[in-house]
C-alpha cells in the first residue's frame, strides 16, 4: 500500500523505470547494500568504540560478516538467481570483489586512524571517522560491483 502511494507521486517516468527488470534489480541490489552497510556499521562501531579490535581488524571483522548476507541477497533477491551456488563462478569472484572492496576500506581507515588524531580529539569522533572511511570506500566501490555483478557475475 505505502509503495504503491510513493510509486503514484512519482513521474511516469520513474514510475515505468521502477517497474522495469533493471530498476527492480537496482532497487534490490541498493537495499542489500543498505543492510549490508547496516550490519558492517553495526560491528564496526561496536568492536572498535568498546575496544575489542584496533581500527582495521574491526573493519576487516564487520566488512567479511556483512559479506555472507550481502552474497545470499544479491544472488537470490537482486538477480532472482535459484538452485545451488557455482563455487568458482559466483562465490569466489564474490569474495574475491568484496575483499577488494575490504582492501579499498582498510586503506582507507588506516589512513584514517593515523591522520585523524590530528584533527580530533575524542574517542567518539574518531570512530564515527574511521566509519566515515569505512562508508567513503564501499561508496566508491558499490557502482563497479554492481556492473560486475550484472554484467558478468549473476548474468550467466
Amino acid at each position: 500500500m505505502m509503495q504503491t502511494k510513493l510509486k503514484a507521486k512519482l513521474p511516469r517516468k520513474w514510475q515505468v523505470w521502477l517497474s522495469s527488470s533493471m530498476g527492480i534489480k537496482i532497487v534490490r541490489y541498493t537495499l542489500t547494500s543498505v543492510i549490508s552497510t547496516v550490519v558492517s556499521f553495526g560491528i564496526l562501531y561496536i568492536v572498535y568504540d568498546y575496544k575489542l579490535l584496533g581500527a582495521v581488524a574491526s573493519a576487516v571483522l564487520a566488512n567479511a560478516v556483512a559479506t555472507v548476507p550481502s552474497y545470499y541477497l544479491n544472488r537470490q533477491w537482486a538477480w532472482q538467481k535459484s538452485g545451488p551456488s557455482h563455487f568458482w563462478r559466483e562465490v569466489i569472484p564474490f569474495w574475491v570483489t568484496s575483499f577488494a572492496g575490504l582492501g579499498f576500506s582498510m586503506l582507507t581507515v588506516a589512513l584514517a586512524s593515523h591522520y585523524g588524531p590530528d584533527f580530533v580529539s575524542s574517542h567518539q569522533t574518531m570512530t564515527l571517522l574511521i566509519d566515515f572511511a569505512n562508508l567513503f570506500a564501499y561508496g566508491v566501490m558499490w557502482v563497479g560491483k554492481f556492473v560486475f555483478y550484472n554484467l558478468w557475475l549473476f548474468n550467466k
